[in-house]
């Protein structure tokens, strides 16, 4: 079993929501990649790396081949996990940009996703995915910070995805104190749980 952890928070390790996705995924044995976004960023993308994207192989400069390369490396590790796990924190309302720039270096076409007659289809087939949300505030799981992680990866068909939630952490130490408790029981029931899900 290989899981691959993407950590976005600026805080690095002390940041909770990589905290509690670490917490997670320590026990869980095998190997484990980890991808710290905001220590070793990945680039946002720009009009020269979207050109690469779209050059064909025979036309490609060495400097578009570098970062179809780059993009290639990423993706092999998605390829590679059988379980991914993200650490998101919200930053003004949103995700971290690291992320996003992640996102996009990794949706390519005919690569992650096709294009068909009914539709894009994902490549990324049998996996699961858990998401640790941390949030100052309340903000509930409809929020478009947390669905747009949702319907990210199930444009790239990571469907079965679990969202774990810390929230109201800046509202008091209390409220902190809570959050994180509550987040760390559901992380002791999934650690108890084996993951069962249909490699489709």
């Amino acid at each position: 079993m290989t899981t691959l952890q993407l950590n976005t928070s600026l805080f690095g390790e002390g940041g909770e929501s990589t905290r509690l996705a670490s917490e997670f995924v320590a026990p869980r044995g095998g190997k484990v990649i980890v991808r710290d976004l905001a220590k070793n960023p990945v680039p946002h993308i720009d009009a020269a790396r979207f050109g690469a994207f779209l050059a064909k192989p025979d036309a490609r400069t060495p400097e578009q081949q570098a970062v179809i390369d780059y993009s290639d490396a990423l993706i092999a590790e998605l390829r590679e996990a059988d379980t991914i796990v993200i650490g998101l924190p919200m930053y003004n309302f949103s995700v971290p940009s690291t992320l996003r720039a992640y996102f996009d270096h990794v949706a390519r076409a005919g690569v992650t996703f096709k294009y068909t007659d009914k539709g894009p289809v994902g490549l990324l087939t049998g996996k699961k995915a858990y998401v640790f949300v941390t949030r100052g505030g309340v903000y509930g799981d409809d929020h478009i910070h947390a669905k747009y992680v949702r319907d990210f990866l199930a444009f790239i068909v990571i469907t079965y995805v679990d969202f774990i939630y810390a929230e109201g952490l800046a509202i008091s130490p209390a409220s902190k104190e809570a959050a994180l408790a509550k987040a760390r029981e559901v992380i002791a029931r999934l650690t108890l749980k084996k993951p069962q899900f249909a490699l489709t």
